[in-house]
């Protein structure tokens, strides 16, 4: 009995295989041929899946979204079991910097994307294209969370606010991938701007000398 093909994981499969193509010859460089030879299939069956170049960027572009999804959430799972809002927003900034080799290729075709969306229709309309709003809405939302918690420092303007740490994010990550700066720095560099709007936290009381807990 022939063994059954699983078709999301196929597409899921070349999909990955134009991320790395991509990563190595560009975006507007790559082409289905390269693809195929990437994922170590035939150009037909490239086409079969995607019938042309635009699809398969398309199909793509939400691979990336997905995977940036799958980045920021382990970044948070990461910071403890019940984060706040300074720890949530800071996984999301720093999850967007080009650290390692995936998140390197990752920023550097999310910016191919954005670059081409500017000519492609199809591609402007993308939801993925459009997801700076969603992430500033997301940030604004935890900064008034913050705020109303006494976390944020008086006269923070939430949303102005948000649309800064994330253009400063683009822009530091964009500055680690032409060497300007390395990845410590730019952490540095968000991490002293949560600093400047957050609060910092209060200490937990002590007891006072000589005396035994609970007395």
């Amino acid at each position: 009995m022939p063994k059954r093909v699983d078709h999301a994981e196929r597409r899921t499969e070349i999909a990955e295989a134009l991320v790395r193509a991509a990563g190595r010859l560009g975006l507007h460089a790559v082409g289905m041929r390269d693809v195929a030879a990437e994922a170590g299939v035939s150009l037909r069956l490239v086409q079969y899946y995607f019938q042309s170049k635009e699809k398969l960027l398309l199909f793509g572009l939400r691979h990336l979204a997905e995977q940036f999804g799958e980045r920021v959430a382990a970044r948070v799972r990461a910071a403890g079991d019940d984060p706040g809002p300074r720890e949530m927003i800071e996984a999301l900034l720093l999850a967007a910097l080009p650290t390692d080799a995936e998140s390197r290729v990752f920023h550097h075709l999310y910016t191919s994307y954005a670059v081409l969306a500017m000519t492609d229709e199809a591609l402007a309309a993308q939801p993925f294209i459009k997801d700076p709003d969603t992430a500033e809405a997301t940030v604004a939302r935890l900064l008034r969370q913050a705020a109303e918690a006494g976390r944020l420092r008086p006269g923070t303007d939430a949303g102005a606010e948000a649309v800064g740490l994330l253009a400063m994010s683009a822009g530091l990550g964009t500055s680690i991938l032409v060497g300007q700066r390395d990845a410590e720095s730019a952490t540095g560099v968000l991490r002293y701007h949560l600093d400047r709007i957050f609060q910092p936290p209060v200490p937990a009381p002590h007891e006072p000398p000589g005396q035994a807990p609970g007395d």
